[in-house]
């Protein structure tokens, strides 16, 4: 039976009172967690090892070793910090990283939010102690987290465009910025944190990457989607828009349950693009199953009641399985 005109205005009045009234819940919900994670308490404190490395002579090497003996492995002789101190390089190096973090304010900010965040979804969570050094550019390594120590290479965060930078790929370059830090701490605490997949198939990796996501969401909420997954905005709004197809394809060639490692630098690694072996590939960004593997996640969460620790242990299959996953065309 038809509605009539009068009926159909009512209806859809209802409707988007409905929407009005959800919305506002969920900001409300979302105001006052954020509030409670506010008055979480963390003590911070940051030793900048780059500045005082920087500022020392070779007089200085013996007090420096005394002071900051896990920057000095013993297998290491003298020689090398003396030629360190020394070379120019390095002189230029360091003065490159004060001259973009001249203090510690901002980075004390941006990290106490983090761990406040954290804290409050992880108790245990001990703040750590951290450093800053330089690492000649090691940008595989730009935190290491071990205990309650952690080093941020902040020679790995110049700024996309800086010199230093030529030659390394784009794709890597493109995340050498100060405001990557974050992501990549979330990053480290997050590996700590999720169990390692049970088997070696792609949907694995793509949940194991989604909960890594996940936490990301719920520990950086002020940073764009696009961030925290180290995209672009064009490349995440084309994730967005070619979220079905890319589905379609994982689905199409029953790439899901296969352990092919050839898998991992096509759809999983940090890549220029994604290699679905077709046209669209020069447009796609890299790391697509990571995106997928963070959508399907999503989905479980709203449909299950569950709380992110249970989440971080949570088998790839019954996370899948139980998402009731299905993406929408954008």
């Amino acid at each position: 039976m038809a509605l009539n005109t009068c009926q159909t205005v009512v209806v859809m009045k209802y409707c988007f009172l409905l929407v009005f009234v959800l919305m506002v819940f969920g900001c409300n919900s979302k105001d006052k967690t954020e509030k409670e994670i506010e008055k979480v308490l963390v003590d911070i404190t940051i030793e900048r090892f780059d500045k005082t490395f920087a500022e020392a002579t070779v007089k200085d090497l013996p007090e420096l070793k005394k002071e900051y003996p896990v920057f000095f492995p013993q297998q290491y002789a003298d020689s090398i910090w003396v030629q360190r101190i020394q070379d120019t390089l390095q002189q230029q190096l360091h003065r490159e990283v004060i001259k973009r973090f001249p203090d510690e304010t901002v980075l004390e900010d941006d990290l106490s939010g983090l761990f406040q965040h954290i804290k409050y979804y992880f108790p245990k969570f001990k703040t750590p102690k951290v450093y800053t050094t330089t690492s000649d550019v090691d940008y595989k390594n730009k935190v290491i987290l071990a205990d309650s120590l952690l080093v941020i290479a902040l020679d790995t965060y110049l700024g996309a465009e800086h010199p230093f930078y030529e030659g390394i790929q784009k794709y890597i370059v493109k995340n050498l910025k100060p405001s990557q830090i974050t992501q990549d701490v979330a990053t480290a605490y997050a590996n700590q944190l999720i169990s390692k997949p049970r088997n070696r198939s792609l949907l694995a990796q793509m949940i194991y990457f989604g909960k890594e996501m996940y936490l990301k969401e719920m520990w950086l909420p002020e940073t764009t989607d696009a961030e925290k997954m180290g995209y672009t905005q064009t490349e995440y709004i084309w994730a967005q828009e070619n979220e079905v197809e890319m589905w379609r394809y994982f689905v199409e060639n029953e790439l899901l349950y296969s352990t092919d490692p050839k898998l991992l630098p096509r759809f999983i690694n940090p890549a220029p693009f994604s290699k679905f072996y077709l046209e669209i590939d020069n447009e796609s960004p890299g790391m697509t199953g990571r995106y997928l593997g963070w959508q399907i996640v999503r989905a479980y969460m709203k449909n299950n009641p569950a709380n992110i620790r249970q989440l971080m242990l949570m088998d790839a299959d019954e996370i899948f399985k139980n998402s009731k996953y299905k993406p929408n065309k954008r």
